[in-house]
C-alpha cells in the first residue's frame, strides 16, 4: 500500500476516503502552525501560531509525519509498504511537498496540484517589505472567515536565511522519482505557467491540465454537497490512474 500524505483540508476527508476505499493508506495533516487547533482543525483560532509560521516549520512538520508513519513500532505499521510512499501537495503546499520530496529519499512518487514553482515572487516589493519590517507584521484576510491574520516579519527572514534550501527550481532538477504535475486551466490564484515550469524542470514529469477547473478544482470549504465536483472527481481518478501505472514500472524494474 501507499502512504499519502496531503496538504488540502476538506474536502480532503472524502478524499482520503476514496483512496482509502481503492487500499491505500492515506494519511492528512494540518501544519502545526497554520492556524488551527485539533479541537477546531478548520477554524483559525490560534492566530499567533500562524503569524509564527513559515516555511521551514512547514518542511519540518512534514519530516515529522513521515518519521512517525515509518516507526518499526508505528500502530498501523504492517499496514504500509515503505518502499511505495507518495507526498501530495495542493498550492504553497505543493511548493513544499516538491522540496521535501527532493529531500527524502524514502520517497518514491510526488504528486503536486496547482502547484507554486517559486516562493521569492510571491512576496511584495521592497517598499511594502520595507514597511512590513518596520512595523514587524503584516495582514493577510482569511476570504473565507474575514479574519485578519496576521504574519510576522520572521516569515521573511526565515526565507532569505534558507532561500538556497527553499529554491524550488534547484529541488525540482534533483528529483528522482516520478512526478504528477497537476492544474487547472482557469486557476486564478497560480498561474497555469507555474505547472509548465515544474513540467520543464522536473526530469520525471507528467502533466495533467484540468480544463475550465480553478485553483481548488471547483471544491469550496466547507463542502455541503453530496457529490464531489466533476473536475476534483477528475483529479482523482487521474492520480490513481499515476500511482497504479507507477506501481507497474516498479514491478517491472524489480522484475
Amino acid at each position: 500500500m501507499d502512504t499519502k500524505v496531503s496538504r488540502i483540508g476538506e474536502p480532503g476527508k472524502r478524499w482520503a476516503e476514496y483512496f482509502a476505499e481503492k487500499g491505500y493508506f492515506f494519511v492528512k495533516f494540518n501544519f502545526s502552525h497554520n492556524g488551527t487547533t485539533t479541537e477546531k482543525p478548520t477554524e483559525f483560532l490560534d492566530i499567533e501560531a500562524f503569524g509564527e509560521n513559515n516555511y521551514i516549520k512547514e518542511l519540518d512538520d512534514f519530516q515529522t509525519v513521515i518519521d512517525w508513519l515509518l516507526l518499526p513500532d508505528f500502530e498501523f505499521a504492517q499496514h504500509l509498504d515503505v518502499s511505495n510512499i507518495c507526498l501530495v501537495g495542493h498550492s504553497r503546499g505543493g511548493g513544499i511537498a516538491l522540496i521535501k520530496a527532493s529531500e527524502d529519499k524514502r520517497v518514491t512518487r510526488l504528486i503536486t496540484l496547482s502547484a507554486v514553482s517559486d516562493f521569492g515572487s510571491r512576496f511584495p516589493g521592497e517598499e511594502e517589505i520595507e514597511k512590513w519590517q518596520e512595523k514587524g507584521v503584516t495582514y493577510i484576510t482569511n476570504t473565507r472567515t474575514g479574519q485578519q491574520l496576521p504574519h510576522h516579519f520572521q516569515f521573511y527572514t526565515n526565507y532569505k536565511e534558507n532561500e538556497e534550501r527553499l529554491d524550488i527550481s534547484r529541488a525540482a532538477k534533483s528529483l528522482e522519482i516520478p512526478h504528477l504535475i497537476v492544474h487547472g486551466s482557469n486557476d486564478t490564484t497560480v498561474p497555469i505557467s507555474d505547472s509548465g515550469q515544474l513540467f520543464e524542470w522536473s526530469p520525471y514529469p507528467d502533466l495533467l491540465l484540468v480544463e475550465s477547473a480553478d485553483h481548488v478544482y471547483d471544491v469550496s470549504h466547507p463542502w455541503k454537497g453530496q457529490e464531489l465536483p466533476v473536475s476534483f472527481t477528475y483529479v482523482l481518478e487521474q492520480m490513481l490512474e499515476f500511482l497504479k501505472k507507477d506501481q507497474a514500472q516498479l514491478k517491472q524494474q524489480t522484475n
